[in-house]
């Protein structure tokens, strides 16, 4: 077993057939298919189900799978640190929008003043996306709002948020300043994506009171939102942090949801099998003077 039998494993389930991951590696079908059977063999297990002409990646393939992706990024991690006669590393860092919005850029700041030397590639999306690009080793960690899914993954906490509620001047929500459950799931909502940490915590907490929301938009941008809320086009519900500026100049207005409060922590994650560089943890030990 090999490296490169590793390459080609995870293009198959990346591409979702043999064919489709002979073409993306430049080799022949029956090279691929060759490969996975020694793989299988080696192993004693099944990585795939052939149902219909498709492929189906089995259980033991999941698992499998996600040693391979650390085993394949830590060797091109190595063979890259190795070649590396001089220059500067590089941290590859995932965001979730209200992170980045709120507190990348200080991080940022923090982290270069000490390492100049150290590149920053960053990516700012849903928490959704962060975690998939989290297991498959694309990113050395995240920074998310939301609940993570994966075993796989790892969360420490290292921040406090809140969620609010907000309303623009000319909103009828305005001049009451708290409303009830009931009065916030039957007005206009403009809310984040599905895969938003903002948006699935507001939606399980008001279904746990049985409510139905009246979603009139959806919007991938917190900038967006806010500007659409002062439009008074709805209501919205958002990190505190992101309309400080907002609520200080009388542009947004905070109101009050009657017995409810939406508290959640800022987590960076990582994958379990993950090596943490010295680097990484100074970056992290940065996130906790946050608090």
């Amino acid at each position: 077993m090999t490296i490169r039998h590793l390459r080609v494993f995870i293009a198959v389930v990346d591409a979702g057939s043999m064919t489709a991951a002979a073409k993306k590696l430049f080799i022949a079908q029956p090279s691929v298919s060759q490969t996975i059977s020694e793989l299988e063999s080696y192993y004693k297990i099944r990585l795939f189900e052939r149902l219909s002409k498709k492929l189906y990646i089995t259980e033991e393939g999941k698992r499998f799978l996600s040693y391979a992706r650390h085993i394949v990024s830590s060797f091109d991690e190595m063979e890259h640190k190795m070649r590396q006669a001089a220059g500067n590393s590089v941290l590859k860092i995932g965001a979730s929008i209200t992170v980045g919005t709120c507190v990348l850029s200080k991080l940022y700041e923090l982290f270069l003043a000490r390492y100049p030397k150290v590149d920053i590639e960053s990516v700012v999306d849903n928490t959704t996306v962060i975690e998939e690009m989290v297991l498959k080793s694309q990113l050395d960690f995240g920074l998310v709002e939301g609940p993570i899914h994966s075993k796989d993954i790892i969360s420490k906490p290292f921040m406090d948020d809140e969620l609010i509620l907000i309303c623009g001047s000319k909103h009828p929500f305005r001049a009451k300043g708290h409303v009830t459950i009931q009065e916030v799931a039957e007005a206009d909502l403009i809310l984040r994506e599905r895969g938003s940490g903002t948006r699935e915590l507001f939606e399980n907490t008001m279904s746990a009171k049985g409510m139905n929301l009246n979603i009139k938009w959806v919007c991938n941008n917190s900038e967006a939102i806010k500007n659409a809320v002062i439009s008074n086009m709805g209501v919205s519900v958002i990190s505190k942090m992101a309309v400080d500026y907002e609520l200080k100049n009388n542009k947004l207005f905070h109101i009050i949801i009657d017995n409810i409060k939406l508290t959640r922590k800022f987590n960076i994650i990582y994958h379990k099998n993950k090596y943490i560089s010295k680097v990484i943890e100074d970056f992290w030990n940065l996130c906790l003077t946050l608090i």
